[in-house]
This record gives C-alpha cells, structure tokens and sequence, in this order.
C-alpha cells in the first residue's frame, strides 16, 4: 500500500458515504490508494458484516466494488486530464459475481483498474481476495456528472 493519503482523504475527507465516506462513523470507510496501475484497497470485516458466520455478506461485497471501483475511475480521471481534485462521479452500472464465499475472519484485498474510458466515463474491472483467493469480481461503469445532478460537489 502507499505510505500516502488514500484517495479519499485526500479528495474527499468530509464525504458521508457509507462504503468510502470518512466522516461516516457507522460505515465502511474504505481507503483506496493507487499501486502499479491498479487501485487497492484491504479492508477488514467485522461481524456484522457477515451473511452467516465466518462468511462475508454479499451486499457488503457489493459496497466495497461500488465504492472502491468509483475511487479507480475518479483516480483515472484525475490523473488523464491533470486534475486538482475529484470529479464527481456516480456509478451507471455494475456487476458483482460472487465466485465462492469470501472469508469474514480476516483483511480482504480489493484491486481494480480502468479498462476502458471515454471523456466523462471510465469501465473498472476489480477483485476481491481473501486468504490469497479470488472470491469476487465486478465489471461496472462510471460516470462523471455535472452541475445539476445531486452528486455535483459533494465532496
């Protein structure tokens, strides 16, 4: 991981969202931090994460590729045009496919990277591991969005 800020603190340290906001005390706050072309992002579930014991539930699976594929697309975005700050983004589509049940009792690891991308759009493709296996992956699209859409500056 880097020694840095993640990409949350450093763009958006008062965002309230449950999966990656910082100033959520009840949520997940994920910390993303770019890494050899990827994003990533090791996260540690605690009980009431868990489906049924020892299993991780899906839903939460689905907040941690939401969350940490946006941060990938904003990070991609910042870094092609030169950008100060985080556009904001919102998810248009994504997909989980859960490959096997993903262990609750330790850090998982989630990485993503940018796969494709248009002007106000990037498609992220991630993983979730856990004990050196892959138990998840996701495909989804995010969009930029602009000045009238309720997301426009809530960083």
């Amino acid at each position: 991981m880097s020694a840095g800020a993640s990409l949350q603190d450093r763009y958006a340290p008062g965002n309230r969202c449950f999966g990656c906001g910082a100033a959520n005390p009840l949520g997940l706050r994920l910390k993303s931090f770019p890494q050899d072309g990827d994003v990533v992002c090791t996260w540690t579930p605690q009980p009431q994460h868990e489906a049924f014991a020892g299993v991780l539930n899906g839903g939460i699976i689905g907040v941690l590729f939401d969350c940490h594929s946006n941060w990938t697309a904003i990070d991609h975005m910042i870094r092609r045009d030169g950008l100060d700050h985080a556009p904001a983004m919102v998810t248009s589509e994504f997909h989980v496919f859960l490959k096997r049940p993903t262990p609750s009792g330790g850090p998982v690891l989630v990485r993503a990277r940018v796969v494709e991308s248009s002007a106000d759009r990037a498609t992220v493709e991630a993983t979730l591991e856990a004990d050196g296996k892959i138990t998840a992956t996701s495909r989804g699209v995010f969009v930029a969005v602009r000045e009238g859409h309720p997301a426009y500056h809530r960083w």
